[in-house]
């Protein structure tokens, strides 16, 4: 018997680590994220970019486009420099007064805007009259 347990916990270790990846967006489209937990890619992270543009506009050199916030699980969120974009149209909408939680990330969206925060505090705060971190 303890030689089949030895060999299932075996088997269970040495099993590839499966990404997990999820996204959602705010009612208004104008706010999108994607979250993505991959230990093949170094861990988690949280990124949301807001379509209408980041305001006051960070004074951070970008050859593509200021997008949003991206967030790990420790530390403050750092600008996003990209070409592409975390809004998906076709993603599960966070209705306004809604919290969306999951891997010690969570998210509070408002009609006010969309902030999110990491296990360690730090967090953004993402709407159409103005963006920051913390």
């Amino acid at each position: 018997m303890r030689a089949v347990l030895v060999a299932v916990l075996a088997l269970a270790l040495a099993a590839p680590a499966q990404a997990i990846v999820t996204q959602f967006r705010t009612p208004s489209s104008n706010i999108g994220c994607v979250f993505s937990a991959d230990p093949r890619l170094g861990g988690t992270y949280l990124r949301c970019d807001i379509l209408s543009g980041l305001k006051p506009k960070p004074k951070r050199m970008c050859r593509l486009d200021l997008t949003g916030f991206q967030l790990g699980p420790r530390g403050r969120a750092t600008v996003v420099c990209a070409g592409d974009t975390a809004v998906n149209t076709h993603a599960r909408v966070l209705r306004y007064g809604s919290k969306w939680s999951r891997g010690g990330f969570t998210c509070t969206s408002r009609k006010a805007g969309l902030r999110c925060r990491n296990p360690g505090g730090h967090g953004f705060l993402l709407s159409r009259a103005h963006s920051y971190h913390f």
